[in-house]
């Protein structure tokens, strides 16, 4: 869809690293302006990158489990976008770190619902103050929410559960602004730092041998569903999830 997204502007949260980078880069390549939010990871390359599509290009370091982070970082990517944002893409998330139930303490949980239902409540009520009519919410779930995921998942599943039900809500709520709301979901996307430091390298491997097309997913494959939601193609599209996980999980 190469330059199908001329004159938009976009947010990218978690935009430098994974699939987010991969996200923010490939809206860049089918025209849109770009802002990245990140916390730890450097977004020195991404800005570039995008910069060297020809597109504007901005970062801002927020730590996006807390609300006022969040109004700032969304009101300074909107002025240096030009005044307002088009597509929005929720992307911060992650487990923590695997947690049985029975050894869950209540910060670990509120934790990972901060970090991955929170955040985006966050980012996407800040940024629909500056959204026209006609925008695009995307963000990006996980396979985990209907599969459950593996051992010790519970309170990551969960939050991607929540974001599909937050999704299809909004999708009602923002129907007559013509703003789509929709879900990515992806399985196993190698790597990715969150399946470097939360999937066991046999757990990867029976990922792969679970998938219907045999072969890990990469980040370009989440960022190609990503610009297409955030397209024109996709105006009568919202309240969906979409899966892209090679046919390892049929919902």
């Amino acid at each position: 869809m190469e330059q199908a997204l001329t004159g938009r502007r976009a947010l990218v949260t978690g935009g430098a690293s994974g699939i987010g980078r991969a996200a923010a880069l490939a809206l860049a390549r089918a025209g849109a302006d770009v802002a990245i939010t990140y916390l730890s990871h450097d977004p020195t390359d991404v800005v570039a990158e995008i910069k060297g599509e020809g597109r504007i290009a901005a970062s801002f370091q927020v730590d996006a489990r807390r609300s006022w982070d969040v109004d700032k970082a969304v009101s300074d990517a909107a002025g240096a976008l030009g005044g307002g944002i088009d597509i929005l893409v929720n992307n911060v998330g992650g487990p923590v770190e695997r947690r049985n139930v029975a050894a869950m303490d209540d910060a670990h949980w509120h934790g990972v619902l901060d970090l991955n239902l929170s955040s985006a409540f966050y980012v996407t009520r800040a940024a629909l103050a500056v959204m026209p009519d006609g925008g695009r919410i995307i963000t990006v779930g996980a396979q985990a929410a209907r599969s459950g995921g593996g051992t010790g998942m519970v309170a990551y599943s969960t939050a991607k559960a929540a974001l599909e039900g937050f999704s299809r809500a909004l999708a009602r709520e923002l129907g007559p602004r013509r703003i789509t709301v929709n879900v990515v979901a992806p399985g196993f996307v190698a790597g990715t730092p969150l399946h470097a430091a939360h999937t066991p390298a046999p757990a990867q491997r029976a990922a792969v041998a679970a998938s219907a097309l045999n072969r890990a997913g990469a980040a370009d494959d989440v960022a190609e569903a990503v610009v297409y939601l955030a397209s024109d193609g996709a105006a009568f599209v919202t309240g969906t999830v979409l899966d892209v996980n090679g046919g390892a999980y049929f919902s």
